[in-house]
């Protein structure tokens, strides 16, 4: 298996930390832009699209800051995804960034899906 490259992206947002960490980090959250359901038990959340269903544990969190999360299909893999909330110190500009990891053929798409997820989410905050 080839190593998975790793990328970062970065999405203003105009919205507060506080909402945007709902978003990011709850069932109820995710399940606005990310997924079609999302449910969770302890640490562990089911991610629900068309029917098809994807498990993922949660690696670590900080409130208010940022979540990572790893497929649970992928559990021998050192790969996660992680959504982090950043704010520039100077301007209180929040931005969201996204770190996930890609094989190298894929990575344009991978990328083009965050985008579409990120712009999902920028409407279900009014932030568009």
């Amino acid at each position: 298996m080839e190593d998975k490259i790793k990328f970062e992206l970065e999405f203003p947002i105009k919205a507060s930390p506080a909402l945007l960490y709902t978003y990011i980090s709850t069932p109820s959250g995710l399940s606005e832009w990310f997924a079609d359901n999302v449910n969770s038990r302890g640490e562990l959340f089911k991610f629900i699209w068309d029917g098809a269903e994807e498990q993922a544990k949660v690696l670590s969190k900080k409130s208010g800051e940022r979540i990572k999360f790893r497929w649970l299909h992928d559990e021998d893999d050192p790969y996660f995804f992680e959504l982090r909330i950043q704010v520039d110190e100077i301007t209180k500009d929040v931005s969201l960034i996204v770190v996930d990891f890609s094989e190298e053929d894929e990575i344009d798409e991978t990328k083009m899906l965050w985008e579409n997820q990120i712009s999902d989410l920028k409407q279900v905050l009014g932030s568009a």
